[in-house]
């Protein structure tokens, strides 16, 4: 009886471990198949010489931005594509090349930032499998709908005022001593909303998904961490759709973004775990309020 006992005991634990790896494995293989993807399709393109060619100070203009959005990105749980594209718009690069470098980049970054957060345990599983499929969805529905049918800059507005009226809400309740957790209810529509916006707008998964999680009180170590985990299967289901249906553009802005955020991965992971409540969340809000403001200004 007891060895039968044993011997359940340790397939239970092998169950369990195989299932912590895949959390890792799924991630890992999804990029090397996407980089295999990449070179296969793109070799043509690259010459040794172009490559060294390559880096010169734009490259590192553009890892230092890669650098500072995934630190944004990874520790407030929000802000990656907002922050690397209004850098990328500021130093002259063009829209459509922007556009595209964030969304392969994150493909990358989110990845790197998934397995870091996993690592440090920042991550609720039962929130995270909530958020991807409806998340997914909604980043394939509207990576779709921008591509062929409508102008993301129209509904903007829209989405700036929605955000800058939940980063009052969240910095309300960073400032009461009692924050009472509630129930998120309708947690798809949430996922499929903040995945639909993101691939329209150019960012939005994280101010969306995560400044609602975090205005009903839930723990901002975890929900980020959750909040990131989801984000890569968002990020990478809206990059192939837009690399289907645009190609790729921006070599260098791309490799730059890259580099500099999976380095910063590990690190915002770890600093999550370190800042305190109160201030993540009022600098959740106040990153929302100057993000959303500046999106206002350029469309007045």
């Amino acid at each position: 009886m007891s060895q039968e006992l044993k011997a359940i005991t340790i397939n239970e634990k092998t169950e369990t471990t195989f299932k912590e790896r895949l959390w890792v494995i799924i991630p890992v293989v999804l990029l090397v198949g996407l980089i295999a993807t990449l070179v296969y399709n793109h070799h043509a393109e690259f010459s040794w010489d172009g490559f060294i060619a390559g880096f010169n100070q734009e490259f590192l203009i553009f890892f230092c931005i890669g650098v500072f959005a995934q630190l944004v990105d990874g520790t407030l749980g929000m802000g990656y594509g907002a922050t690397s594209t209004s850098f990328l718009l500021a130093y002259g690069i063009p829209p459509a090349i922007s556009s595209t470098g964030v969304h392969v980049a994150e493909m990358f970054t989110t990845g790197a930032s998934a397995i870091s957060h996993h690592r440090f345990g920042n991550i609720n599983k039962k929130l995270v499998r909530h958020l991807l499929i409806p998340g997914v969805l909604g980043s394939i529905a509207g990576a779709y709908l921008l591509s062929d049918v409508i102008d993301g800059d129209a509904i903007k507005p829209f989405i700036a005022v929605y955000m800058i009226a939940l980063a009052i809400i969240i910095i309300r309740k960073a400032m009461q001593k009692n924050i009472i957790k509630k129930k998120t209810k309708r947690l798809n529509i949430l996922a499929s909303f903040g995945g639909f916006m993101d691939a329209i707008g150019g960012g939005g998964w994280g101010p969306i998904v995560t400044s609602t999680l975090l205005g009903r009180g839930r723990n901002p170590r975890y929900t980020i961490g959750s909040v990131n985990a989801a984000e890569f299967a968002v990020a990478f289901a809206s990059g192939v759709t837009f690399m289907l249906f645009g190609g790729i553009q921006g070599w260098q802005v791309i490799i730059g973004l890259i580099l500099g955020g999976v380095i910063a991965a590990p690190i915002a992971a770890i600093l999550v775990n370190r800042i305190k409540r109160k201030p993540m969340m009022i600098l959740v809000g106040v990153l929302i309020i100057v993000l959303s403001l500046k999106t206002l200004s350029k469309l007045l």
